[in-house]
């Protein structure tokens, strides 16, 4: 019998563009292997690789090699050795990160990622599986369902992978006895139906020795099939599911390369779209039709879900990368106000009230998560209170952004465009590292019954009235360094020439509107929060507003910038050195901090990040608090 993973050699030798043609036309599925520590991923997938001859001779001559080197099948090949490509990952013998492969058969392309089993390694998994669509979970058929095997389950079903294949490893090692694979696999459904998995398919293999890979094996007489490679050949990718769906295009780039010429290119994340079509623009909703959809190769008359075009509009309409083309009848819901699912890939804890970065498809904002509604338990699938989330924590929050985001909720039916316009990441706005993946469950209520009510005075007009041009000034810099001292003069000489200016100083705001906030980070993250709205309704006022706070982490402080007109906001950093400001110790704060009476006081035991391009630098060992006040009147009137 032909096996049927082998590639037609003969086409190939006789007609190189029939070959190439045939190849084109496959369809190509994405899948995930995942599982736990030494299921027998890597090795699987080594297995894929060699059986349908994805291997040079030069590679195989050196895979025999490593697998006498460091190999851990004895003599004989070890398969894991083709995946693994880290150092680290050889001479531990486990996956640390994920590894991409491509392999054919006559039927199919296959891209496959070999996910790490560690729990430390979760990250790399969800990575993994953000765009596959079957998961190959692995079980050691002699340890059977694991937290991890749990763990995967749940994130492969979270982030919506609609095929799952539960592939009993190692069978060779437990001598094929049908028995214990019908035990894995009950034990598997049980777990499977409680989180929402109805249908899983089940094979067991042997992926060292190579049973049921590629074809049936004679050693298990009892198991009809299929064999993984002719399940992964068959299973149903759904890309018509998709098209049948309504029209929709993020835009990812205004293509302008004339005068003459203005489209909005992008990949359709689901159905149709004919010139002459009614579409809607989001999140603004005018209304146009389509002019053209343009390609390389010339204008099309159709184009589906999955294709990467241009279209023109037939009138002048305000649309950009972030905007989402929709169908005029059929548009996505555009909120700044979520449920969402998230799962936690930082070190770092995650920390309620911090602004990260939220991208979903082509639409970046800022976002802010809530205190988690509750973390998941996934062994238990317990719903647990948490105040945070830590490293690969999956929980339930509220999250706001900064200007409404056009979305689709995740929901059950996880096809291609409720991933797309459903799911996102979230990125730490310091360091750029992701932080987060989630999925969006649907938009809060207050935020479909809250609008923005126009008001006919607006806030040059109220600033005119005051002969003035609203400013913030935002005095940072640790405690005793002289800010409310410096603040407090600058208010002084701005009233003298009456400038309609207010004063929030820190202190002063934790008597009434800040009253129930600690000096935890994330009360801080809030106490500045608070104040930043305030300071804006203040500067909408027209008013110059000073405020004096410690206000220590630069997210928060560039978190406050965002919410005023491009200028507006001047950082005024109160540059003096923690010795100098211990040794003021006004308030014996201080000394109170190094004798552990006072927890997470700044500069002590918790961290101060200092500006790093203030447009206003006061060097209080240099020039008095009146020099300084002088100095910030001029920079502001000047």
């Amino acid at each position: 019998m032909t096996d049927p993973v082998y590639v037609t050699d003969a086409l190939i030798a006789e007609d190189i563009d029939a070959y190439l043609e045939q190849h084109q036309q496959k369809s190509l599925l994405r899948f995930i292997t995942c599982g736990s520590v030494d299921d027998g991923k890597s090795t699987l997938i080594g297995r894929l690789l060699y059986d349908s001859k994805m291997i040079f001779e030069d590679q195989l001559a050196a895979l025999e090699a490593d697998s006498k080197r460091v190999g851990t099948q004895g003599q004989e090949i070890d398969f894991a050795l083709l995946v693994d490509g880290l150092a680290a990952e050889r001479e531990q013998g486990i996956t640390i990160d994920v590894a991409y492969r491509f392999f054919t058969t006559e039927k199919r392309k296959f891209i496959v990622a070999d996910t790490p089993g560690h729990e430390q390694y979760t990250r790399n998994m969800v990575t993994g599986a953000s765009t596959a669509d079957l998961a190959v979970i692995l079980i050691d058929a002699r340890k059977g369902v694991l937290t991890q095997t749990r763990r995967h389950s749940f994130l492969a079903h979270l982030i919506g992978i609609k095929h799952i294949v539960l592939a009993v490893n190692k069978m060779d090692l437990v001598g094929y006895d049908k028995s214990v694979f019908d035990r894995i696999t009950l034990a598997y459904r049980a777990f499977a139906s409680e989180i929402g998995i109805t249908n899983f398919t089940a094979i067991p293999i042997s992926g060292f020795k190579g049973d049921n890979i590629t074809a049936l094996s004679d050693n298990t007489p009892w198991f009809k099939g299929p064999a993984l490679i002719e399940h992964l050949e068959n299973v149903e990718i759904g890309a018509a599911a998709d098209e049948a769906k309504p029209f929709r295009l993020p835009v990812q780039w205004v293509n302008r390369p004339n005068l003459d010429f203005r489209g909005f290119s992008g990949q359709l994340a689901s159905g149709k779209v004919r010139p002459g079509d009614a579409v809607r623009i989001l999140p603004s909703g005018k209304t146009t039709t389509v002019d053209r959809i343009v390609t390389l190769d010339g204008d099309l008359g159709e184009a589906v879900a999955g294709q990467s075009v241009t279209l023109t509009l037939a009138d002048e309409v305000d649309c950009s990368r972030g905007d989402v083309i929709a169908a005029a009848d059929a548009p996505p819901e555009a909120a700044d106000q979520f449920e969402a699912t998230l799962v936690w890939m930082a070190d770092e804890a995650m920390i309620a009230g911090r602004a990260y970065w939220l991208k979903l498809a082509t639409q970046s904002v800022s976002a802010t998560i809530q205190q988690p509604k509750y973390e998941i338990n996934v062994n238990t699938l317990d719903h647990l209170a948490a105040k945070t989330l830590d490293l690969n924590g999956i929980g339930v929050v509220e999250l706001s952004t900064d200007k409404p985001i056009v979305f689709e909720a995740y929901g059950d039916n996880r096809t291609s465009p409720n991933k797309v316009m459903g799911g996102f990441i979230l990125i730490d706005k310091l360091t750029n590292a992701t932080v987060a993946a989630g999925m969006l469950h649907f938009s809060l209520r207050r935020a479909q019954n809250v609008h923005w009510q126009a008001t006919d005075i607006d806030r040059d007009m109220r600033a005119n009235l005051k002969n003035q041009r609203p400013a913030l000034l935002w005095f940072t810099g640790l405690s005793g360094s002289g800010k409310s001292t410096i603040a407090n003069l600058v208010e002084k000489k701005l009233h003298r020439m009456n400038r309609h200016s207010f004063l929030l100083d820190g202190d002063n705001v934790r008597h009434g509107l800040n009253r129930d906030l600690g000096f935890t980070e994330a009360d801080r993250i809030e106490n500045i929060r608070r104040v930043g709205e305030v300071a804006k309704l203040m500067s909408d006022a027209g008013l110059i507003v000073i405020t004096a706070f410690i206000s220590p982490f630069r997210v928060e402080r560039e978190m406050v910038r965002g919410m005023l007109p491009e200028g507006e906001f001047i950082e005024v950093f109160i540059d003096t050195p923690l010795a100098e400001a211990e040794k003021r110790d006004v308030k014996g704060l201080y000394k109170k901090a190094r004798a552990g009476q006072l927890k997470n006081f700044t500069g002590i035991d918790s961290p101060y990040e200092a500006p790093e391009s203030p447009e206003i630098r006061i060097d209080t060992t240099a020039m008095t608090p009146e020099e300084a006040a002088d100095l910030i009147i001029d920079r502001l009137l000047g």
